[in-house]
């Protein structure tokens, strides 16, 4: 298995397998899905914003009280705001992100509970005839590429009401009975969840030319892809290019907030990313302008994005060794598309990296 696909492969968090699993969190696991199944029931009987204030308020308690997540979410909105981490905007803005999670949340919890003639109305900003024809245009595809923003199940419950083929890939590694509760959840919309672990189900999807939706803003992972977002080095997972250049699908961009009065979104569509083939230049390449348009939705709305684990790393000296396998990443292109001065540039810089200091 390449590389690449040994990324894909992994979940987030490895997974023991359930003999082995701690008590302790088979209980916390447990205890997460009675209560969201509870709260669930109760989303669809208590009013919205009254719910939310609660939610949300609980979320931003733990953000107060857990000094390890409040420094992540500080680090990550300091890159986006290009201010230090301590400073009271960079807090207001965390506070703000933790209130917008918990809409997200109620909002999931009442999705079983819409009219499926109601989904549509949730996106009225996105084009989805555009969407098609891209689609349609596609020799693999499509890979729909999102960050942790606005209401992803919103627009996949969307674009699953017109009919479309859409799946979405999902951790099922750390809380597998939760993971069967989204998954349930998901399935009454029309939309196929499908394991990380299942390599051969993914692939499947985009050779029969259908939609797959993606996260990428999962959290810093040193064997992604290297990719400058914000300014500042970091790395995106190989996933999504490695996925499109294997089947020849188009990654398509997807930013989505949330408009005035909280009913509704405006998601667009960023320029189509095709990936030519799988050389590290075209991965890494394909994976830069993915990194763009998520800089570009986040950007647009920062208290909406609520991606709390740490997005870049926290040792500096680590954005000079992802930099440095950027630049050697850019020079491998496939061996047919070499020309004699990339090669002979590609030769000198081995050369310089295996001579003695």
């Amino acid at each position: 298995m390449t590389a690449p696909h040994r990324r894909l492969a992994e979940p987030h968090r490895g997974r023991e397998p359930e003999r082995r699993r701690p008590r302790g969190s088979r209980i916390v696991e447990r205890t997460a899905v009675v209560g969201y199944r509870a709260v669930s029931r109760l989303a669809a009987r208590i009013p919205p914003p009254l719910l939310r204030s609660v939610i949300a308020r609980l979320a931003q308690l733990s953000y107060l009280l857990w000094p390890a997540k409040r420094r992540s979410s500080n680090a990550n909105f300091g890159h986006v705001l290009g201010l230090p981490p301590g400073d009271r905007r960079v807090r207001m803005t965390a506070l703000d992100a933790y209130a917008e999670y918990a809409r997200y949340l109620v909002e999931t919890m009442r999705l079983p509970s819409l009219p499926h003639a109601e989904a549509a109305k949730l996106i009225p900003g996105v084009d989805l005839d555009a969407v098609e024809q891209v689609w349609k245009s596609s020799p693999g595809g499509v890979i729909f590429a999102l960050g942790h923003i606005g209401n992803n199940e919103a627009v996949a419950a969307g674009i699953a009401s017109r009919g479309w083929p859409i799946s979405v890939l999902a951790d099922d590694s750390s809380f597998p009975e939760m993971f069967e509760e989204f998954k349930r959840t998901r399935e009454q919309w029309g939309i196929k969840v499908v394991p990380w672990r299942n390599i051969r189900d993914v692939y499947g999807v985009l050779r029969r030319h259908e939609m797959l939706g993606l996260l990428v803003d999962w959290g810093y992972r040193p064997d992604g892809i290297p990719v400058r977002l914000f300014g500042a080095w970091t790395t995106l997972p190989a996933g999504p290019a490695a996925l499109a250049a294997k089947t020849g699908a188009r990654i398509v961009p997807i930013a989505i907030r949330r408009m005035p009065g909280d009913r509704t979104f405006h998601a667009t569509m960023a320029e189509p990313i095709d990936v030519p083939s799988s050389a590290p230049a075209d991965l890494l390449a394909a994976t830069q302008k993915l990194a763009d348009a998520v800089a570009a939705s986040i950007a647009a709305a920062p208290a909406q994005w609520y991606s709390f684990k740490p997005i870049w790393p926290s040792d500096p000296a680590e954005g000079a060794l992802l930099e440095a396998r950027a630049a050697e990443m850019a020079l491998q292109l496939q061996p047919e598309r070499e020309t004699d001065a990339t090669r002979t540039t590609r030769l000198a810089a081995a050369a310089a990296a295996a001579s003695p200091a």
